[in-house]
């Protein structure tokens, strides 16, 4: 080892090496709790880009894309993409899940509108209380605040 090698670990070990010395001898700096945005990527937010990406895509009742979608079409799409395989519909889709409160809810997490124990609905959180999703016949895929308090929340492993 060349003493040019040892100063830049030396450095470090003693926590004085510049990010331009270290940039020299083909080093890194990690900020702790960063990650690179490579590791960062989650089937989730995978999924996520995907679903906004077919933003304005046109509803149809069963269609899984790549061109038109319903609901859980759209979901089943978009993880799959990420490479995360679901069932159909969003009940089954809801089953499948890991069912999580909304206090923990994560972009890319699936939103599951109910009424009682029925599951009729699904779409992919954005934050900010809102989703991705397909909406109705006659409606596109589109961005749109979660309009009611009866949701429950998945998270696809």
């Amino acid at each position: 080892m060349t003493a040019l090698n040892r100063v830049p670990s030396l450095m470090v070990r003693a926590g004085t090496a510049s990010a331009l010395t270290l940039a020299a001898v083909g080093g890194s700096i990690v900020a702790p709790g960063l990650a690179s945005e490579a590791a960062a990527a989650t089937p989730g937010s995978k999924a996520l880009k995907v679903a906004a990406s077919k933003k304005g895509s046109p509803y149809k009742w069963g269609a899984v894309g790549p061109h038109r979608f319903d609901c859980s079409g759209l979901t089943l799409y978009s993880y799959k993409k990420a490479g995360k395989k679901l069932p159909r519909t969003a009940a089954q889709q809801y089953n499948k899940t890991k069912h999580i409160s909304a206090g923990n809810r994560k972009a890319g997490d699936l939103v599951f509108f109910h009424s009682g124990s029925n599951v009729y609905h699904v779409g992919i959180y954005a934050g900010k209380g809102k989703i991705w999703h397909a909406p109705k016949t006659g409606d596109v895929v589109r961005l749109q605040k979660i309009w009611t308090k009866s949701v429950w929340y998945g998270r696809v492993s």
